[in-house]
């Protein structure tokens, strides 16, 4: 049985908003509406959705880098919420995170090493990072030679791989990778998520991988989370998913993905009308209903839950027995 590492109990994220420029009347966006789901140890859960459903919302608060406005988080059953600010910078050193913009990620009158060091010397291991910063620098195919370089002198996925090494350099459990390729080409955005999928193999790393494109996530992920306005409406196996997605808004994503085949013939389906609606005023009961030409009445009433449909299989919806 796998080991639970984080585990992610109605998490919730309102922000406080003015409607207009103008206006001082208060709104609030619901970014993140009661998520609730595991990661396992050694695993990779892909997160996607469209633009604005809060997965790097998500992202950021499973690590406590903003704080929920409900709900808890249990990183290796430790309850992240009762931590006071000295126990949670130590538990921090198990988790770390990738950025999506290599560019704006690292400081640009930091040299390289000065970059890579700055966990461990935050941490105190001021003795072992000379070793430490050539040792990850190694790991992501960067010479150390280059540790006196700024980041202007690398190109992006070389910046990528240098975020790569700062998450790795206090040798955490867990990461979450913000969209890490998506600022990159397509030949680079190949050679970083082998590099990651090298890295977790090598060293037993956990991913919350986030990204908007369903092919990356399906060459990375055992298992994938679909968001669509701050909720999870279907967690499934990656070959579940991919292979019989249940929910009306997956079929949609995956039918809209390109395959690089030009003889494969992809049954035809209605493409995803309207726009998503603002999670400031989100339509009442299933959030989808205002783009699912399946809806029903009940769609328009009632939040469907995340039950499991088949063994692995969770969808949130109320067509779907």
């Amino acid at each position: 049985m796998q080991k639970e590492l984080v585990r992610v109990s109605n998490l919730k994220k309102h922000f406080d908003i003015t409607k207009s420029f103008m206006s001082r009347q208060k709104a609030i966006l619901k970014a993140v509406d009661g998520l609730n789901f595991s990661i396992y140890e050694g695993e990779t859960l892909g997160l996607v959705g469209e633009s604005g459903c809060g997965k790097s919302t998500t992202g950021r608060l499973i690590l406590r880098l903003i704080e929920p406005t409900e709900g808890k988080v249990l990183f290796d059953q430790n309850d992240l919420s009762d931590l006071s600010i000295k126990e949670l910078k130590e538990m921090r050193k198990g988790f770390q995170m990738i950025f999506q913009d290599p560019y704006a990620s690292l400081n640009p009158r930091m040299k390289i090493k000065q970059i890579v060091a700055e966990p461990l010397v935050t941490y105190g291991y001021r003795k072992e990072i000379d070793r430490r910063v050539k040792e990850v620098l190694e790991k992501v195919n960067i010479s150390p030679s280059y540790m006196d370089r700024y980041p202007h002198e690398f190109s992006g996925g070389q910046r990528q791989r240098l975020g790569i090494a700062r998450a790795l350099a206090l040798n955490p459990k867990f990461i979450v990778a913000d969209e890490p390729v998506a600022a990159l080409d397509m030949s680079i955005q190949a050679q970083v998520l082998n590099l990651l999928h090298d890295l977790q193999e090598e060293l037993g790393l956990t991913l919350l991988f986030i990204a908007h494109d369903l092919s990356v996530v399906q060459y990375i992920s055992h298992r994938v989370g679909v968001m669509y306005l701050g909720h999870l409406v279907e967690l499934s196996d990656k070959d579940l998913l991919y292979d019989n997605p249940l929910h009306p808004y997956t079929q949609f994503l995956l039918s809209a993905t390109p395959v690089p085949d030009p003889d494969y013939k992809k049954e035809k389906q209605a493409a995803l009308t309207g726009e998503i609606p603002s999670p400031v005023n989100p339509p009442p009961g299933c959030k989808f209903n205002t783009r699912c030409p399946y809806a029903e009445a009940v769609c328009f009433n009632e939040i469907p839950q995340l039950v499991e449909i088949e063994p692995q299989h969770l969808v949130a919806c109320h067509l779907v027995k």
